[in-house]
């Protein structure tokens, strides 16, 4: 069964595979590890080197953009002071990547193959078929 655009968005956003559907991006209790294949369908989720530039550019953009520039703004207008800015910027800088890791590698995804449908094996000529959740 081919995979829609509106399935791989609903996927990205539950941090599932683009591909069948299952939470099968990250093994149980492993916070910071992708897994090379879906344990469901086996998709190849560790891609080429540059793949992994996505996630780091969602997570970078969220934090200069969530945070970073907030508190410049807060700073700039004398709401919070300059030691305090720093403390919560370099704070923010090292939380929100953490916490937003596994969420950034499920939108990246999203992102990746809404664009590109036609690379999930699901949607492939003869490719694999999708698993029905």
């Amino acid at each position: 069964m081919r995979v829609t655009r509106g399935q791989i968005v609903s996927r990205g956003l539950a941090n599932a595979c683009p591909n069948c559907g299952q939470r099968t991006l990250f093994p149980p209790g492993a916070h910071f590890t992708l897994n090379h294949t879906c344990a469901n369908c086996g998709m190849t989720l560790s891609r080429p080197d540059g793949f992994y530039l996505g996630p780091l550019v969602i997570n970078y953009t969220l934090t200069v953009a969530g945070v970073i520039v907030p508190l410049i703004l807060l700073f700039a207008f004398d709401v919070i002071g300059g030691k305090t800015a720093v403390a919560l910027c370099g704070t923010g800088a090292v939380l929100v990547p953490l916490l937003l890791y596994r969420r950034a590698w499920g939108w990246w995804m999203m992102t990746y193959y809404y664009f590109l449908p036609h690379e999930l094996p699901a949607n492939a000529p003869g490719g694999r078929r999708e698993a029905t959740p």
